[in-house]
């Protein structure tokens, strides 16, 4: 999986603390070893207060979120009246208040929005826009927002005389993944970011992550190092990759990053910032995780610095694997991780006390003496506490999932407990799957928050856990000692099942659990902009069906359009080993599923499906027959394409068996039925997709492009774009990466110029293999398609930027011709 992600080779590490550091360390452990009797709310309070005091002024405040209003809703921006209150109108919380405004309201404000910060007074606005006056609020590549029921201004309806109260039930709502940087924002520019962070502030978002720009600053830190710009180049990843790079995984791919993205990205970063902080929001900001450049084992050789393993190299080649990890033990790491912490608050001011370290994810230190990991831990701490004495360390708690069998309760608490108490967060990063809380007796004690993962590269596949989502936040937060101090958003890719992200922004203001069933008969109406019968019964079906998904397997999308399998098909595919490295993808476990096309052979590749077709098919009809209604709405329209998408792919996921199983049957006639039939449902799903913005390809490689302020960088970020979503990796001439596809997008464009070709070539090797007798020749298909790929992507071709053609004619016209 794509997270922050940096392994320690197993070999014996000499700890190295001078006196004074271990000392300091020492106290630190002790402390940190004294009886835990307070409560978690009162281990985080003089966090929270301190954060507190950083806020902008109300004022500030105030205008911020009237700026909000304006830019969202302009045409009703002398309808409410903001005002910031403290805590103690809350009952000590976070909340907002919307009440009736009390005086003239003749062209002036109707309603008034009180909130503990701007935040809480935009998650207020939106709150009253949603369940007063029916509107919707998705992102613009979703459908964006359906204002159209919200009544003009003088004609707002009421709210009771006692007002509306919504309390926070815990401190935070977290929001992104430390991938989310390159698999979502990587092109955005100041414009974009506005937008998103208006978003945020309508969903509640309190504690974002923050992470761009931060090259500029390690840039300036290794300068302090002796280190030069062509060490650093040797360094930094591209810009697609620069998450990747930033954890240790790489290093050069996609690369150099030039002094123009460098400029460009610190400045981005401090817009960014600014609007944060006007909005009341605590950024999360990096720390020092020990990822240093090669030159530093030059310039400092008694350092102890580890050359790391490969990662996900075809062939270990040293241009991109195998970079330097600094190891905590030695001082020279406090020395890096104070300066980088010093920097950044030299450049964008004391704006957070809050940083995101993530030296232990998805590796084993060297050893599992308990001693060592709290000396470790505590280092880490140390680092960040001598460039902010007030700082808290924010991990992600995905490795005590991902190497349960190193992380054991000693282990776990080993770490956890290595800094003081209520100076570490832990994210539950698969809460909404594989909750750790609940095995780890609250994270022994540490305050964490519930997060949604949900979404893996940036696929674009239907799916859910809406059960999960509306119960799971209330059921750790009443559990007995529950030391959840926030809710959170980690997905990798955003922009996508807007629903999902709906319901579970919702669940930062939600004490009790959410009736899902009736709450998505609200959604419909508020979504599409009015009740429409065949819409809520076709959501009924969706909701026990694409977004019940209780199998425990995490959804990367590998519909075999998007993720074409690899393989000769003469061989069974379960006797091969997979090639997706574990860091990347999740093991899937045998599960029973139910299937409406046919079930599968256990000794072929196998898609995720978790509900059955014949229903989902059923959904699709009911969407379509209210096409008259709401022809004219863009949610809709999004919605439509989307599902019509999903069902289709899942039945070009059995036509492509039923290929297979024709070639092994060497049956050349069916086979050659099949393989056409799997090849216009690539055309026809193009065709469809086409049909609205926001699934072409297009728009992506020209954002990439529209970032260059040269011919030379506008090359480089269009060959980044076109990299990440396909190969991902690199190749040799016989071998694909073994990330391809990772981040597979179903977008027009992307289907007629890159998948299409392949599957071409593959079933035209199937048919001449059975043609002339002969084996199937998979090195010779492989020869031809990496050669193909890496053409695609250095290629400089134009794609459409505009929706083509009637989403609801072309959606019908398919129904009509595979599923009628």
């Amino acid at each position: 999986m794509a997270v922050a992600i940096i392994r320690i080779l197993n070999s014996s590490l000499t700890m190295k603390f001078i006196i004074g550091d271990v000392l300091i360390i020492i106290f630190i452990l002790f402390i940190t070893r004294l009886p835990q009797s307070f409560s978690t709310t009162e281990a985080i309070q003089p966090s929270l207060t301190r954060l507190d005091s950083k806020r902008s002024s109300p004022s500030v405040q105030e205008s911020a979120a009237k700026a909000v209003l304006g830019r969202f809703l302009p045409t009703h921006l002398h309808s409410f009246h903001f005002k910031i209150v403290s805590k103690d109108v809350c009952g000590g919380q976070g909340c907002f208040l919307i009440e009736n405004y009390d005086g003239p309201t003749e062209n002036g404000p109707e309603i008034l929005i009180k909130g503990t910060t701007a935040v809480e007074i935009a998650s207020g606005l939106h709150w009253y826009i949603k369940y007063f006056c029916g509107a919707h609020v998705s992102w613009d590549k979703t459908g964006g927002v359906q204002l159209a029921s919200v009544p003009k201004p003088g004609s707002l309806p009421l709210v009771k005389d006692s007002g509306v109260l919504i309390q926070r039930p815990v401190p935070w709502n977290y929001y992104q993944n430390v991938v989310t940087s390159s698999y979502s924002y990587v092109w955005w520019d100041w414009e974009r970011w506005d937008k998103e962070i208006d978003w945020m502030a309508l969903q509640g978002i309190n504690l974002p992550l923050a992470f761009s720009g931060q090259e500029a600053i390690w840039q300036k830190v290794f300068m302090g190092f002796n280190i030069s710009m062509e060490d650093l180049n040797d360094f930094f990843g591209g810009p697609a990759f620069l998450a990747w790079a930033r954890m240790g995984n790489l290093h050069t791919w996609g690369g150099p990053l030039s002094k123009n993205w460098l400029k460009q990205q610190l400045v981005l970063q401090k817009k960014i910032l600014s609007r944060m902080l006007e909005l009341g929001m605590t950024p999360v900001l990096p720390s020092f995780s020990g990822n240093v450049p090669a030159a530093l084992k030059t310039i400092f050789p008694t350092a102890n610095i580890t050359r790391l393993g490969d990662w996900n190299t075809v062939d270990s080649d040293p241009r991109w694997c195998c970079t330097y990890l600094l190891n905590p033990s030695d001082p020279l790491f406090v020395e890096i991780g104070e300066a980088f912490i010093k920097m950044q608050i030299k450049e964008y001011g004391d704006v957070t006390d809050i940083y995101n370290c993530d030296t232990f994810n998805e590796n084993s230190p060297p050893t599992n003496d308990t001693t060592y990991i709290s000396s470790l831990g505590a280092a880490v701490y140390k680092a960040m506490s001598n460039g902010d004495k007030d700082a808290v360390w924010l991990m992600q708690g995905w490795l005590f999932y991902s190497d349960s069998t190193f992380w054991k309760p000693p282990q776990m608490k080993a770490l956890l407990h290595s800094v003081p108490v209520g100076k570490m967060i832990v994210l539950d990063l698969f809460a909404d799957v594989k909750p750790i809380w609940a095995t780890s007796s609250q994270f022994y004690g540490t305050p964490y928050v519930w997060c949604l993962l949900h979404n893996f590269g940036g696929n674009i596949e239907m799916y859910g856990t809406l059960d999960a989502i509306s119960s799971g936040p209330v059921d750790a937060r009443i559990s007995k000692n529950s030391t959840m101090v926030g809710v959170g958003m980690c997905m990798e890719g955003i922009e996508q099942n807007p629903v999902v992200y709906e319901l579970m922004s919702e669940m930062a203001f939600r004490k009790e659990k959410v009736p899902v069933l009736e709450w998505l008969k609200t959604y419909t109406h508020r979504r599409y902009g009015k009740s429409v019968q065949q819409i809520k019964e076709a959501w009924a079906i969706l909701y026990h069906t694409v977004y019940n998904c209780t199998d425990g397997i995490a959804d990367h999308n590998i519909d075999f359009i998007v993720k074409f399998p690899d393989w000769d098909p003469s061989i069974n595919f379960g006797s091969r080993p997979s090639k997706l490295n574990s860091m990347h993808t999740f093991r899937s476990r045998t599960r029973s599923r139910r299937f409406s096309f046919q079930e599968r052979s256990s000794d072929l590749p196998q898609a995720h499906l978790w509900y059955s077709t014949h229903e989902v098919v059923n959904a699709l009809k009911l969407f379509l027959a209210a096409g008259n209604d709401l022809a004219g709405s863009l949610t809709y329209r999004y919605d439509l394409v989307d599902l019509t998408r999903q069902v289709l792919s899942k039945l070009a996921n059995q036509v492509y068996l039923d290929a297979i199983n024709a070639f092994r049957r060497k049956d050349v006639k069916a086979l050659n039925i099949h393989g056409q039939k799997f090849i216009q449902l690539i055309k026809d799903i193009d065709v469809l997709l086409a049909s609205d913005d926001n699934f072409l390809l297009g728009t992506w490689l020209e954002s990439a492009k529209l970032l260059a302020e040269n011919p030379s960088e506008m090359r480089q970020y269009e060959w980044n774009a076109r990299t990440q979503v396909t190969m991902w990796f690199d190749t040799t001439p016989t071998n694909q990466s073994k990330l391809h596809d990772y981040a597979n997008k179903f977008w027009s464009g992307l289907l007629e110029g890159y998948y299409l070709p392949r599957a071409s070539s593959y079933f035209s090797y199937l048919f001449k293999s059975l043609e002339k007798n002969e084996s199937f020749k998979l090195v010779e298909w492989r020869k031809q398609w990496i050669s193909f790929s890496n053409k695609w992507q250095a290629g400089l071709e134009l794609y459409p930027v505009k929706a083509q053609g009637n989403f609801l004619t072309i959606a019908k016209a398919l129904f009509d011709k595979y599923l009628s």
